[in-house]
């Protein structure tokens, strides 16, 4: 498992939670929403936990109770696991949703990594591995199953002479350096706050950074910045 840390600006924005953490778990299969509650109710997690088989509905409990924690399929209905974690981040962008697949499905995470969503399991993760990424979410950090991971990963494993080269012929200094401080886990707000610009322009920055090193958001661009040594320099 691969824990993205948050940063400290980030960190400072958070609310203490009160009482027992509440959780909504959303999946079409009601043997899996039994188990995975039973799994968030049990120590140290010991969630209260409420379930529902639609996402619609689910979104409507969203807007009406107290909640932790959203854990999502990835292809839950009417609205898809990705469609969940968009509204809510427009709604509640402090409320963290942990999206789970299949391992059939574990490519189509690809483009949820661009998103805001804070965690990536397939169902049949192991429960320590879930429990300690459970707990990572709910301190506000980003947690990404080993079996997740693992396909990422292999992307860079290996890479080619081309491919690995410094970016310098492709980033201009400016993206160069917004590329470093995503390497170093800066949030959006704190880059913008460093370089004196507003946040809208460095999400246009990070678009074209994602664009031209055909990466697929954050997470693979930490991977790539770490993995050529500009958070060493």
């Amino acid at each position: 498992m691969v824990v993205v840390p948050a940063s400290a600006s980030q960190l400072s924005g958070r609310r203490p939670r009160k009482g027992r953490i509440q959780a909504l778990v959303i999946d079409r299969q009601q043997l899996f929403l039994a188990a995975l509650g039973r799994l968030l109710a049990e120590p140290p997690i010991s969630a209260e936990v409420r379930s529902a088989s639609q996402s619609d509905r689910a979104l409507e409990l969203t807007r009406n109770i107290r909640l932790d924690l959203v854990c999502c399929e990835l292809h839950s209905e009417p609205l898809s696991g990705t469609e969940v974690v968009r509204v809510l981040a427009e709604e509640r962008p402090q409320l963290p949703v942990i999206l789970l697949a299949d391992d059939g499905d574990v490519s189509h995470f690809a483009g949820a990594l661009a998103s805001s969503v804070a965690g990536l399991f397939t169902k049949n993760a192991d429960p320590g591995e879930f429990r300690v990424g459970v707990s990572a979410v709910l301190c506000g950090h980003r947690a990404i199953g080993s079996a997740v991971i693992g396909p990422l990963l292999a992307r860079y494993a290996a890479p080619g002479p081309k491919e690995w080269q410094l970016p310098d012929n492709r980033l201009s200094p400016t993206e160069l350096e917004i590329l470093t401080m995503i390497g170093r886990a800066e949030s959006i707000r704190a880059i913008a706050a460093i370089r004196g610009v507003s946040n809208k322009t460095v999400r246009n920055h990070l678009a074209r950074i994602y664009r031209k090193l055909e990466l697929h958001g954050r997470t693979e661009a930490m991977l790539w910045a770490t993995r050529m040594g500009l958070t060493e320099s």
